[in-house]
């Protein structure tokens, strides 16, 4: 699922309502929204969100409040009963930071049905021990963090990490995306955008979104800042399927071609370090002819190959290339390569995935 953050304290409320019926066009499905951030009154509060949160309802949007203890504190409301959030229109709190691991179980028995989401990052037991609590386990779910600043967000490998443990007990978790377009978060500091994991916060948001939807770690992806540009909204929401942008090199035949961009190609089930090989498009253009041409010694990582004729019954296979090696017999046409910044997303292709090329724009 695809979801958007909104700010209201820091947004025009109509741009805030054309940003959510923009994002429901391209079929995101959830919102994250912060009260951490705003320092206002219960009234003011609920006049300030409680329309647009309708209007993401509306929109068959879950819509999910960040908060803290503090924020229970500040507005007076006890952990035993959600009403004013519910008012408000939410599907469900996120705890940015936990209790004592009893009152979050508790919390997902609260009449209103609200979901309760708890903080993935922090790479502690906590979740089992709301677990040892006996919650109601359809209303837990979890959600990393963002990181405004530079440097400071997770590592792949403790991202990797913390969410195997929610993937392994079965609860719904999400992750956040940046956008190169957003202007702002809930506070005054956005080094080079909001994202989950650092690596993540200088590339463009197809590539991170493809990373999640390629690791399959997380349930939910979501925009941190706002506002996302209509790009950006369209060009994700129809990534279904890992696909890699590849920009062609010259005299590539019009039938090498089909072949990149007209076929949706599997990666075979006995997978090899230096080669991903997509078969069938030697069977089904085994009539076609594919002269020699555009080949060299050396094969680096990313470039796509085409056997051509001197490569007898494997003609017309398409090899995505994981890992430099040798063709000295000039056997493969070189015809196009992957993106820079997507060469790390090859070592994500599992055994028999699909994927497909689009050209680079």
């Amino acid at each position: 699922m695809l979801g958007i953050s909104i700010y209201p304290e820091h947004e025009k409320q109509q741009e805030t309502i054309d940003y959510i019926k923009l994002a429901a066009k391209y079929k995101f499905k959830r919102i994250f929204t912060c009260l951490l951030s705003v320092n206002d009154t219960k009234e003011n509060i609920k006049k300030q969100f409680e329309k647009i949160i309708s209007v993401a309802r509306e929109n068959q949007m879950e819509v999910i409040l960040d908060i803290a203890p503090k924020v229970f504190n500040d507005l007076q409301i006890s952990y035993d009963d959600l009403k004013f959030f519910y008012e408000l229109g939410a599907t469900g709190i996120r705890l940015d930071e936990g209790f004592d691991g009893l009152k979050e179980a508790q919390m997902t028995y609260n009449q209103y049905d609200l979901d309760i989401e708890i903080n993935m990052s922090s790479g502690t037991k906590y979740v089992d021990n709301i677990l040892s609590f006996n919650p109601n386990r359809k209303k837990l779910i979890g959600c990393h963090n963002f990181y405004p600043m530079e440097f400071s967000g997770l590592s792949l490998d403790h991202f990797i990490k913390t969410s195997k443990q929610y993937k392994k007990l079965g609860i719904r978790s999400a992750a956040f995306v940046s956008s190169k377009n957003a202007s702002h978060g809930p506070w005054p500091i956005m080094d080079n955008g909001l994202c989950t994991l650092e690596m993540h916060r200088n590339l463009p948001i197809t590539i991170q979104v493809k990373h999640h939807l390629m690791m399959d770690l997380v349930d939910d992806i979501i925009i941190a800042n706002a506002f996302a540009s209509e790009e950006e909204l369209k060009s994700i929401s129809e990534i279904k399927i890992p696909t890699f942008e590849i920009k062609f090199n010259e005299n590539v035949s019009d039938i090498e071609k089909q072949i990149v961009l007209g076929e949706t190609h599997i990666n075979r089930g006995d997978i090899s370090d230096y080669l991903i090989r997509s078969t069938q498009t030697r069977i089904k253009y085994k009539d076609e002819q594919f002269p020699p041409k555009n080949t060299k010694e050396n094969i680096e990582k990313g470039e796509i190959a085409i056997c051509n004729d001197n490569f007898d019954r494997y003609r017309g296979e398409l090899h995505l290339v994981k890992k430099e090696h040798l063709d000295k017999e000039k056997r493969k046409n070189i015809v196009a390569k992957i993106s820079d910044e997507e060469l790390f997303l090859l070592d994500y292709l599992k055994p028999w995935s699909i994927f497909k090329f689009i050209e680079k724009k």
